[in-house]
């Protein structure tokens, strides 16, 4: 259905007509993001500049019931932020400025279309550390971060995006504004809402700005590229190395594909494997005082010697580093560049790891579909790309979904559970009953229904049709 006029020439009154897109080939760019080759144009684009325009787009899509979706970079993978029922697409975009970095209490103030790496870097000069950082920090925002709870390859130790996030300014469905907490470190006052934004993939509320915690920076680190004949037993290594008293800041994991794949997709990067290696873990310790750093990166040594390994090789210098993270953080390109693919975001407990390889081998071979694994191995998180290859496309649209939900009730019955940092927007939905009982899946909806009693604000996400 068409978009009301009334409703359109309201929007062009509150943004102005620069700013609003009915075009084609506009509504096409915003309908995708980097969720397999999905297009879901809006009815309409609207690019509002202030919290104030936001909210009175909320009100309009109230009145008229057109459901507005909050796009951000898209970047995501879970198809997050696609139009699938048309209506406003509300782009973020024209938000994009660091407000203030609070130098004396360790925080930022920032707008939701700030991109990752900008902020990292702008807080760094004043020997600051915001230590949230997604594979596509180069160009995802810190409102899609906040949205989907990202996480990244320093999550092992710091922690994810719900633990940096201190207070929000958000606007509800209904374009009442309000501020979710305080910007303390401590809050004991009534309900979290806070986190419940965190997470909720533009469900319940449009992020408008964010506090968000920062901490000291760490001045070195020591990284090293262990390289294993086994991939179940280079997952078997994560577990031990903790169990050995030490917390890495990254430990990622990339199966051999993964890493030939990349090699072959980025010729500047330049590594030699061995043809008898699976896998490799890269590790990185840091902090402050360079001879604790070797100590410890001498201790992991000593774990994953105990492993069949080939040759470890130590990053000496600052090119050398930044050559191995840009291989790791050039995977997820690398494999859509050589094939149609789906990507599953698994996460179990990290003692788990081999078990849950094994199985998602074992599931690839049962429905006649290859995977290539790699991920935040200290977390328990793999990411599962699964290649269409040669298959045929019927297999691929049917033998595959069966594939996928046993491999998502194996994740379950390990404990662990659907995605990790990708969030469950439009593709997983439909696999939620997996995790949560009747009840659990009740309580959400009832949620949503509280915080948005029409359901304008990106419907059609999380919750199975």
């Amino acid at each position: 259905m068409a978009l009301h006029p009334e409703a359109l020439q309201k929007l062009v009154q509150i943004v102005g007509e620069s700013y609003v897109f009915t075009d084609i080939e506009t509504r096409n760019h915003y309908g995708r993001d980097e969720t397999e080759d999905y297009v879901f144009p809006p009815h309409v684009v609207v690019k509002p500049g202030t919290t104030f325009e936001i909210s009175e787009i909320l009100k309009v899509a109230n009145e008229y019931k057109i459901p507005t979706t909050p796009i951000g970079a898209r970047t995501g993978l879970s198809g997050g932020a696609l139009s699938i029922y048309e209506g406003i697409g509300l782009s973020m975009e024209r938000l994009n400025k660091i407000l203030e970095i609070d130098e004396q209490n360790l925080q930022v103030l920032v707008e939701p279309a700030v991109i990752n790496q900008v902020l990292r870097e702008a807080v760094a000069e004043k020997g600051l550390f915001y230590p949230v950082d997604p594979s596509s920090m180069g160009s995802c925002w810190i409102g899609g971060n906040i949205a989907e709870n990202a996480g990244g390859a320093r999550a092992v130790k710091y922690g994810v995006t719900k633990d940096y996030v201190l207070n929000l300014e958000v606007v509800l469905p209904n374009g009442e504004i309000i501020w979710t907490g305080a910007n303390t470190l401590k809050n004991s006052t009534g309900y979290n809402l806070t986190q419940l934004m965190v997470g909720s993939e533009g469900t319940l509320g449009v992020i408008t700005k964010a506090v968000l915690k920062l901490l000291p920076q760490n001045k070195h680190n020591v990284l090293m590229l262990v390289p294993f004949y086994n991939a179940a037993q280079a997952c078997e290594a994560v577990s031990a190395i903790f169990r050995a008293g030490i917390i890495p800041s990254a430990m990622e994991f990339m199966e051999r594909d993964a890493i030939d794949w990349t090699l072959k997709y980025n010729s500047t990067i330049n590594i030699e494997v061995n043809n008898k290696v699976q896998a490799h873990l890269l590790i990185e310790v840091d902090g402050n005082y360079p001879e604790i750093l070797m100590l410890e990166a001498e201790k992991i040594l000593t774990v994953v010697e105990q492993f069949e390994i080939d040759e470890v090789l130590f990053a000496d210098t600052e090119d050398q580093k930044n050559a191995l993270w840009k291989m790791r953080r050039s995977v997820a390109e690398a494999v859509k560049s050589n094939s149609i693919y789906k990507e599953e975001d698994t996460v179990v407990p990290r003692y788990m790891l081999p078990e849950l390889l094994t199985g998602i081998k074992k599931i690839g071979a049962k429905y006649g579909f290859k995977s290539v694994c790699y991920g935040h191995a200290g977390d328990g998180n793999l990411h599962v790309n699964i290649i269409k290859g040669d298959m045929t496309d019927d297999n691929w649209d049917t033998q595959v979904p069966i594939g996928i939900r046993e491999l998502f009730e194996l994740t379950v019955a390990l404990k662990g559970t659907l995605s990790g940092e990708h969030g469950i927007g439009y593709v997983q939905k439909n696999f939620m009953d997996i995790a949560f009982s009747k009840t659990h899946l009740e309580l959400m909806e009832s949620i949503k229904r509280v915080f948005d009693h029409n359901n304008i604000l990106n419907p059609g996400k999380i919750f199975p049709d």
